[in-house]
């Protein structure tokens, strides 16, 4: 490296074993600035017993990857289940744990902080969670550069678990808790232009896009059809992995379902993943015993497998911010049928790696995906052109623009730092 190694101190409000893909993402990315010799303090939320069973038992990769690094430190902050989502973390209370302390010990030349809004309340409309901005105290006091990375597009969750009458009555004051929460950071990065340019609307202070989320090109690949998780089956497949949750709308995939199954009588529909909403899905498919499989969670080849075998992978989600099991699909040589989003325009091209289908409109989604599994050229064509459309977001590239960030940042900072620090 010619540049100077970095003390780099990152804070995420999700991390292994809880599955989302900002834990998978955080993980890359300090892997990654590891490899580079960078020096990392990794704060990450603890697990304890107050989690459902299985959350604490799934295969990730997570610190043991880590701590044989030399330059590599962690400290697991006190969490509690989510109200609104049991199985994932939130923050306990400024008054419990210090990130100031954890700052001052570690003496960072950056800090970051992922899903900032979430760490302090916002998912729980702030009766959770950290209670002040994660890391602003420790950086005024020293003139530390900080930034926060945005994933979710939290606006829209909170409309999803709260419903659209509470929301419309909070609609007025969200430009102003975006821009209470957003100007207290140097630089909020997004990962999407169409989501930085959401959030501008609502008041983000210094927005800024960097393509910062990326995914394992050589992990996921077309190759990986040795795992097929069903061989003996070779029906047309559609595939969708991800979390059951109401924000995720997976359960229009069972209303498009028949529209489909009306065109393509053997097709079978898979549903990789767990959530809040698992028994209302497993209801809601056994009307259809024979096409649709809940598969429930899956993990290390087996799901390499499932990216592969898919003949389509499909994504309901009008709630995505840069989907990242929508690339790993098409890494792994799978079209992608998806609904206009921020982001996907992004991701799917159509007509040359997927579709775009309207949102929360389960009859135009079944006919993108109709149409993609009547026309085997256009299949073909597809298949062919999805990994390379997504080769440019391999982490190693993504995570290098991220480098460059952050010393462009703490360049910036400069004097300012130096005349502060107390290390």
């Amino acid at each position: 490296m010619n540049k100077q190694p970095l003390r780099i101190a990152l804070f995420t409000g999700l991390y292994t074993p809880f599955l989302t893909g900002v834990s998978v993402a955080v993980h890359q990315r300090v892997r990654w600035l590891l490899e580079q010799g960078h020096e990392v303090f990794l704060v990450h939320p603890a697990m304890n017993n107050k989690y459902p069973k299985n959350v604490g038992k799934r295969p990730m990769a997570g610190l043991e990857e880590l701590q044989p690094f030399p330059n590599f430190s962690a400290y697991a902050f006190p969490t509690q289940p989510l109200i609104f989502y049991k199985s994932l973390p939130q923050p306990l209370h400024y008054h419990h744990w210090s990130d100031t302390k954890l700052l001052q010990k570690f003496c960072p030349d950056i800090i970051v902080v992922e899903e900032a809004p979430q760490m302090r309340g916002f998912y729980s409309m702030f009766l959770q969670g950290y209670g002040r901005p994660i890391g602003v105290d420790y950086a005024k006091k020293t003139g530390t550069p900080i930034i926060s990375i945005f994933h979710t597009d939290i606006v829209a969750y909170i409309q999803y678990y709260l419903g659209n009458n509470v929301f419309n009555l909070m609609r007025p004051i969200i430009p102003m808790l975006v821009k209470q929460s957003t100007e207290v950071y140097d630089r909020n990065l997004f990962s999407s232009q169409e989501q930085l340019f959401k959030y501008q609307r609502l008041n983000c202070q210094r927005g800024e896009y960097v393509p910062y989320q990326g995914i394992d090109c050589q992990k996921f690949h077309p190759r990986n059809i040795i795992h097929n998780p069903i061989p003996e089956d070779d029906r047309p497949t559609i595939v969708f992995v991800g979390r059951i949750t109401a924000e995720k709308n997976v359960l229009q995939l069972i209303e498009m379902f028949p529209f489909i199954a009306a065109k393509i009588p053997d097709v079978h529909l898979v549903i990789i993943g767990s959530g809040p909403l698992d028994k209302e899905l497993r209801r809601q498919a056994e009307k259809f015993p024979s096409g649709i499989t809940i598969w429930g969670e899956s993990h290390g080849k087996e799901l390499l497998g499932w990216f592969a075998r898919a003949d389509v992978f499909v994504n309901p989600s009008v709630t995505e911010n840069f989907c990242t099991t929508n690339n790993e699909a098409l890494a792994s040589g799978t079209p992608v049928v998806t609904v206009v989003a921020p982001s996907t325009s992004e991701q799917v091209f159509p007509g040359y790696n997927g579709f775009l289908a309207k949102p929360n409109n389960p009859q135009d989604f079944a006919h993108k995906v109709v149409a993609i599994l009547q026309n085997p050229q256009l299949h073909a064509t597809m298949t062919e052109q999805a990994r390379p459309s997504i080769l440019k977001y391999d982490w190693s590239a993504c995570t290098e623009k991220f480098e460059e960030k952050l010393y462009e940042i703490i360049e910036a900072a400069g004097s300012k730092v130096e005349a502060n620090k107390v290390c």
